[in-house]
């Protein structure tokens, strides 16, 4: 048999290694390899994606199920529940990122304990023109401006009722709400947010805080606020089903320290399933940022916002002497920024920016950070960490 050229054997060599590369590449993403993603893939999806595409296409992928079949990592360190529905860490998914509830699954089946969706408005609206999110990776942050791009109640709540009538999936699921840019009053917006989805929603939120909506965040002044919470839990309460939702109030965390206390007291001795989530992405801009996109306008979020968000996580637990649960969110990427933020007053811990350097893996690489933490100082639950900061100094 005649031998085999020397540009022959080049050849099957190429597409031998070819071939155990895509292998090696393929069960990488599949398996959700963290390293693999935060370091290789991930920088490859800024390359070809501008960061609204990506976006799209990750809650496409979610929504069809092609995300990686992470490996799902339980402990008993990490189980709680919230206002009665148990989950099996706090560790969740923060608004934003599945805004019209076509991905709930998906994004349970990466771990996350919760999954909040929206912000939803009551009537479809397109959001602020494009572009509008930026990515400043050398910050580990994102620029939004978004403005409450959102299908509208009846899509959402079409989309959420498919899904609790076909789902088997396990897994806790809020609704953040938000108010149209050109409402005539922003209070009807959020009650009727409350009466189409509390019958499906495990908790609402009621948002206030985000700065890409003109004049919303004046909601949050002590008169407004009094009002606008009456009228949600009144909603709450009327609704017809026999499991009405928890009502939570998104804050910013650009609030004044006289415009902290005046929430705590709008807040506080209320026994009625009230919490908050704090916080929301920050108008300002430290001057640690380096990227060239650190001057777009909109809030700013992932690691630049993580202190912020924390010592406003700190400022309202003491403010409300601990008595509402505080859902901590904003620069969480790691099982220590969790740690913190829990330490500082938060019951619950979400996070989304981190998804958009770290990928699929995170949530799962999150809980078995923030469990090896707790055991390591000796907790036997999470719920031991909580406002242990407090605690510590008194």
């Amino acid at each position: 048999m005649a031998g085999v050229s020397n540009a022959a054997k080049v050849k099957q060599g190429i597409v031998v290694l070819g071939a155990g590369a895509a292998i090696c590449v393929g069960g990488l993403t599949i398996t959700g390899h963290p390293r693999f993603y935060k370091t290789v893939l991930m920088p490859l999806g800024f390359r070809v994606f501008d960061p609204e595409t990506a976006h799209r296409w990750s809650i496409k992928l979610a929504k069809w199920r092609l995300l990686p079949c992470m490996k799902q990592y339980t402990s008993a360190t990490l189980n709680c529940s919230i206002f009665g529905k148990p989950l099996s860490s706090p560790i969740g998914l923060a608004a934003g990122f599945d805004k019209d509830g076509e991905a709930v699954d998906g994004m349970l089946s990466l771990g996350f304990s919760f999954v909040e969706v929206g912000s939803v408005t009551p009537l479809p609206q397109p959001g602020n023109p494009k572009p509008r999110v930026f990515r400043l990776p050398e910050d580990k942050a994102i620029i939004n401006r978004y403005g409450f791009n959102s299908a509208g109640h009846d899509v959402v709540y079409a989309s959420l009722k498919a899904r609790q009538e076909n789902s088997k999936s396990a897994g806790v699921v809020g609704v953040n709400l938000g108010s149209n840019k050109t409402s005539e009053s922003r209070i009807n917006d959020f009650v009727k947010g409350v009466q189409k989805f509390g019958d499906i929603a495990d908790y609402l939120v009621v948002n206030v805080s985000s700065p890409n909506t003109p004049g919303l965040r004046t909601m949050q002044c002590r008169q407004l606020l009094h009002d606008l919470i009456n009228a949600v839990l009144e909603a709450r309460d009327n609704l017809a089903c026999k499991q009405k939702p928890a009502i939570f109030i998104k804050l910013s965390p650009d609030l004044s320290a006289d415009e902290r206390v005046d929430i705590a007291a709008v807040v506080s001795g209320r026994t009625d399933s009230l919490g908050l989530i704090v916080s929301n992405t920050t108008i300002t801009r430290p001057v640690t940022l380096t990227s060239s996109q650190k001057s777009e306008s909109g809030g700013l979020s992932g690691e630049p916002l993580r202190d912020l968000s924390t010592d406003t996580i700190r400022d309202m637990y003491r403010l409300t002497n601990g008595k509402l649960p505080i859902v901590g969110v904003g620069g969480v990427a790691s099982g220590a920024d969790a740690y913190e933020k829990i330490k500082a007053g938060a019951s619950f811990v979400q996070l989304y920016t981190a998804l958009v350097y770290h990928g699929p893996p995170v949530a799962v690489s999150v809980q078995r950070e923030l469990a090896e933490l707790l055991q390591r100082d000796g907790h036997q639950n999470v719920s031991e960490a909580v406002g242990l900061d407090h605690k510590l100094t008194t």
